[in-house]
């Protein structure tokens, strides 16, 4: 009788032991579960094929070089030696075009990038761009093929007169005007037909000449293009402002100290 009762007794623990062992496993399996499942009304986000994600990728890269190049800077490439020796052939400069946004227009002695405004280009041997080319130039990857835009300095802004006699001194609003950014053994003004001048800049426009004075054919040369070799302000890209390659030739492009007294 004592050996049966001394068994029950023992066996009592194991049993309820088991039983809430049991329940346990039970609970931390339903627990598990709903962790894995997540919080309710949550979906598991789906991640996507890399046969989809890259060329995802890439087509916003493309946007988004595109509006950079739209919106904020653009490459260019310098096609002649107009502009030496501030700029030398081959050289690709960087354009901001973001001021302009915001009502800033060119000053006196900037270098600015703008569009033909008048055939000046007539006569002159393109190479016409590659497919490629385009491509990369249309989203700023390369720098836009520069057949239809120029670089020239701003020498007078709306309001100014400009005057060359003889070799030079160039004036300015009756001032003359130290260049020492005019190409080594060039003249400031050029004795020839063209050469010779005393223009008022009209409002809205531009009057631009090349460093490289005796090889640059600029506002001067176009006084007979119907707008008397002015460049309107609505066909200027920008300032350029950088020389990014070759890195053998970079440096920043800014103002002369010399435009400091007209102001």
């Amino acid at each position: 009788m004592t050996d049966a009762r001394d068994v029950a007794t023992e066996t009592k623990p194991d049993t309820g032991t088991d039983t809430d062992t049991h329940a346990g496993t039970e609970a931390g399996a339903g627990a598990g579960a709903r962790e894995a499942a997540g919080p309710p009304g949550r979906r598991r986000r789906r991640r996507l094929s890399p046969w989809v994600e890259y060329p995802l990728l890439a087509v916003v890269a493309l946007v988004l070089a595109f509006l950079i190049k739209t919106f904020l800077v653009q490459a260019f490439l310098i096609p002649s030696g107009s502009m030496q020796n501030t700029l030398q052939e081959d050289d690709r400069v960087l354009v901001d075009k973001l001021t302009p946004w915001f009502g800033s227009e060119p000053d006196r002695g900037e270098v600015v990038v703008f569009k033909d405004p008048a055939d000046w280009l007539a006569g002159h041997p393109v190479t016409p761009p590659t497919t490629v080319q385009k491509a990369l130039g249309f989203v700023g990857l390369m720098p836009a093929a520069g057949e239809q835009h120029l670089i020239k300095r701003v020498i007078g802004v709306a309001g100014d007169t400009v005057e060359c006699r003889g070799t030079g001194p160039l004036e300015l609003n009756g001032r003359p005007l130290d260049e020492p950014y005019v190409y080594a053994g060039n003249t400031p003004c050029s004795d020839d037909e063209g050469g010779r001048f005393k223009v008022t800049v009209p409002a809205g426009h531009l009057w631009v000449m090349g460093d490289h004075r005796q090889a640059s054919q600029d506002s001067r040369y176009h006084q007979d293009d119907g707008r008397g070799g002015m460049v309107p302000l609505t066909d200027v890209v920008g300032r350029a402002v950088v020389v990014a390659w070759p890195l053998t030739n970079w440096s920043t492009l800014p103002v002369p100290d010399t435009f400091d007294a007209q102001d």
